[in-house]
């Protein structure tokens, strides 16, 4: 009995995976940033939330606009 590894579908899965990294690190980036603001300065929370926001927003938008396009130039499914 013969057991091979049959590896089918397309590398576009591989594609998704690399796009999650960005905006993981991203979103890190912006929660340590108010993290550290706050400490640093505990006033000024209030004003600097509505940008982490927005911030999170932003990247979480793009994050599902790569896997969208992902989906979509990955071509006819055969």
């Amino acid at each position: 009995m013969d057991l091979f590894a049959a590896v089918e579908g397309s590398t576009a899965a591989i594609g998704y995976g690399l796009a999650a990294i960005g905006p993981g690190i991203g979103v890190g980036l912006v929660f340590s940033a108010y993290i550290q603001s706050t400490a640093r300065q505990p006033e000024s929370s209030r004003l600097t939330l509505p940008y982490v926001w927005i911030g999170f927003a932003v990247i979480e938008a793009l994050a599902l606009l790569g896997i969208a396009f992902g989906f979509i130039w990955q071509g006819p499914i055969v």
